[in-house]
């Protein structure tokens, strides 16, 4: 007998929700050092303070949401407000007018990587065969 080959419905909408979210940060993010050095005139060290800011709360977020995913087992509310930060920085970007609120823009979309990730692996798996294991390295 073949095994189910089919994705559960929960990991299709994850897929898709990540698909679209990544493709949303990737037209939007690359352009926001452009866009503090030329619209904003910041400074190239503010640019750096801003990702550098952004990219440690992100490795911070997911040690300490990861671990309290675990902690209470519950995974969807980590995963929808994960994403739903993320949405919200975009948003900020858009509205940002100086490098603060870029700053915080950023802060939050990063959080957001934080919460959602391990909660999100963590959700894949365990709504998966182990065949479909292999498809992301574990």
């Amino acid at each position: 007998m073949k095994p189910d080959r089919k994705i559960p419905q929960s990991v299709f909408i994850l897929g898709l929700v990540s698909f679209f979210n990544d493709m949303a940060s990737e037209m939007v993010y690359p352009i926001v050092p452009i866009f503090l050095t030329t619209i904003l005139k910041v400074s190239t060290p503010i640019v750096g303070l801003i990702e550098g800011v952004a990219e440690a709360t992100a490795a911070i977020g997911k040690f300490i949401f990861g671990y309290l995913s675990d902690k209470i087992g519950s995974r969807k509310p980590f995963v929808i407000t994960g994403y739903s930060f993320s949405t919200i920085s975009k948003i900020l970007i858009g509205l940002a007018y100086s490098w603060p609120l870029v700053l915080l823009a950023r802060f939050i979309d990063r959080l957001g990587k934080g919460v959602r990730t391990g909660a999100r692996d963590s959700l894949l798996l365990q709504n998966t065969t182990k065949t479909f294991w292999l498809s992301s390295g574990v």
